[in-house]
């Protein structure tokens, strides 16, 4: 079985996170592995405390991991500390880790900040240069890019700028503030959409972890950059598909859409017979 390691934070509520990181790649058939760099107090309406690992902790875990159960593959989410942008880049490094996949998450949909402005300056140095893929949505695609981005040729510019930065390829998320679920691949001097189909489901929460995660476990099993990616996206879609319905705000997605079996079913179903 191919591994697949998650660098990011735990969401208590389960949607997004490590939590939606390891369902995803348990679903995506590798075995799931993580290095927690904070905790955090959530639900579906909100967060409500962070508490942040330290690097020497954070680097422990890595060490733990790398040394046993190597993995295939790298997913790293949000991290909001400099000090723990350079330790996981030293690990990285030091155990030259393979098929990274960066999910820079510095900028809500809501147009907020999420960390500072020296953690941003620590991450374009020392961490987005390791990555084999990037994965910003449109307003972190302007912070790495320079550039205000609002239409689709926008996007393209955008990612051939900070393809050309960070020597990586780039999935340039369109979301619904451009152009709906397409989405940008830009790589080696030339691009490529990827169409999503619109899915009319509010319940949004964890889709940027997901389909980074989705991504790590492909590329950990074998495929190219453009197959993992377009499988993904497949994926996710499946996932926002199922039209779960939890909590009282933006809820989580079904990643377990497509599991099915004898320990997947319900009392109810169990008794009738249907598996």
């Amino acid at each position: 079985m191919r591994t697949a390691l998650t660098i990011a934070g735990s969401d208590s509520s389960g949607g997004a996170g490590i939590q939606a990181d390891i369902k995803t790649m348990t679903a995506n058939g590798v075995f799931a592995m993580s290095a927690i760099t904070a905790l955090t107090a959530q639900n579906t309406t909100g967060v409500t405390g962070i508490m942040e690992v330290s690097p020497e902790f954070l680097k422990e875990q890595m060490d733990c991991i790398f040394t046993d159960i190597r993995p295939d593959a790298v997913k790293i989410g949000m991290v909001s500390s400099a000090d723990l942008i350079r330790a996981i880049a030293e690990k990285l490094k030091e155990y030259n880790a393979e098929n990274i996949v960066v999910d820079p998450v510095m900028v809500a949909t809501s147009g907020a900040k999420l960390i500072s402005d020296d953690a941003i300056d620590t991450l374009k140095e020392v961490l987005l240069p390791m990555a084999d893929i990037l994965t910003p949505n449109v307003p972190e695609s302007e912070v790495l890019s320079g550039m205000e981005v609002k239409t689709e040729d926008d996007m393209v510019k955008a990612a051939e700028k900070i393809s050309k930065d960070y020597h990586c390829a780039v999935l340039l998320k369109g979301g619904h503030q451009l152009n709906d679920a397409n989405d940008l691949l830009y790589r080696n001097g030339s691009h490529k959409w990827f169409k999503g189909r619109r899915i009319d489901n509010p319940n949004t929460h964890g889709t940027g972890c997901t389909l980074s995660s989705a991504i790590a476990s492909n590329l950990a099993k074998g495929f190219g950059m453009e197959e993992s990616v377009e499988r993904a996206k497949s994926y996710i879609s499946g996932a926002l598909g199922a039209m779960l319905d939890l909590g009282k705000g933006s809820g989580p997605m079904n990643h377990a859409f497509a599991i099915t079996g004898e320990y997947v079913c319900g009392a109810e179903k169990k008794e009738s017979g249907v598996r």
